[in-house]
């Protein structure tokens, strides 16, 4: 299976020197909205499985369009709920600069929300401070943090610690008056062998440990969206020793998260493989450089013949 997502993050066409939603071809590269990340995987799929077009498979080929992955992967989600498609092997053409990658952490964006009770500065006993209880609530993150930084490492990736980003933190109204709600948002990248349900029970673990004020404070966690699983592959897997040896790269970790834990749930070895760049990615002027097209095309044909066609 050639798998990829058809969707695309937001443009503002203003900040592009060339029509976003038109191919255009200029310095040896093509310029399109998606082009890189990642539709314009499949144009080089298709060309790829038209190599064949005139043999009979002795297995099938699929090519996999999938929708949402930008925002809620709702796409790659309902296929595992249905149980489908069925493939032995699946490579997601995202951006990777034709090397193969057999692992990424995953994604976790979850808030905190806090609710006291606000009342005049000059009697803090006139009120419950979401604000305070905040504080309490961060050197709890923050220490849980350094515990998960202790116990996972991986060398193979570039932060070779799992990650908790504090990104967003919004409370109070006016500084002589106690804070009566306070909201922390974060990021957390867990690495491959850490159990997204065992990180959540963690997280609301401390939060058990800020003080309610005999339940005049109140501690929520809420997740912003479902989380993205970490992935890796086996090194000694087939798929990747075969994309090991077609590219003559070693398979590498990435930062960015993919749909491979959901195709890899299927019952597929998962190898993320594709001809663009991430650094082009989410970007204005977004662009795929020309040759690394017919390069793609020979790698994915190759995989073709070995195992729909052999």
């Amino acid at each position: 299976m050639l798998a990829g997502h058809t969707d695309t993050v937001p443009f503002d066409e203003n900040l592009w020197s060339v029509n976003p939603l038109a191919l255009t071809e200029k310095d040896n590269r093509y310029y399109g909205l998606g082009v890189c990340d990642m539709k314009g995987f499949f144009p080089l799929a298709i060309a790829a499985a038209q190599l064949f077009a005139d043999q009979m498979p002795m297995a099938p080929l699929i090519i996999l369009a999938t929708a949402d992955e930008e925002s809620s992967m709702n796409g790659a989600r309902i296929l595992v709920e249905q149980g489908k498609p069925k493939a032995r092997f699946a490579v997601i053409g995202e951006p990777t600069g034709l090397k193969p990658v057999r692992m990424h952490k995953g994604v976790m964006l979850e808030s905190v929300r806090i609710t006291g009770h606000s009342g005049h500065s000059s009697n803090p006993a006139l009120g419950a401070s979401a604000l305070d209880a905040m504080a309490v609530a961060l050197n709890e993150l923050t220490a849980l943090r350094s515990e998960w930084q202790q116990c996972y490492r991986n060398a193979q990736f570039t932060v070779d610690v799992p990650t908790m980003n504090f990104g967003y933190i919004n409370g109070g109204d006016n500084p002589n008056r106690i804070c009566g709600c306070c909201e922390l948002q974060f990021d957390v990248r867990p690495m491959p062998g850490m159990v997204i349900a065992d990180l959540q029970a963690e997280i609301d673990a401390r939060l058990q440990r800020v003080d309610t004020l005999g339940g005049r404070i109140t501690v929520e966690r809420i997740p912003l969206m479902q989380a993205i699983m970490p992935f890796e592959e086996s090194k000694d897997c087939e798929l990747v020793r075969a994309l090991e040896k077609l590219t003559g790269y070693a398979a590498e970790s990435t930062a960015f998260g993919t749909e491979a834990p959901f195709l890899q749930e299927l019952g597929m070895q998962t190898v993320i493989y594709g001809p663009g760049d991430i650094a082009q990615a989410h970007q204005p002027d977004e662009f795929l450089a020309l040759d690394r097209i017919q390069p793609t095309i020979d790698v994915l044909a190759a995989l073709i013949g070995q195992y729909c066609f052999a």
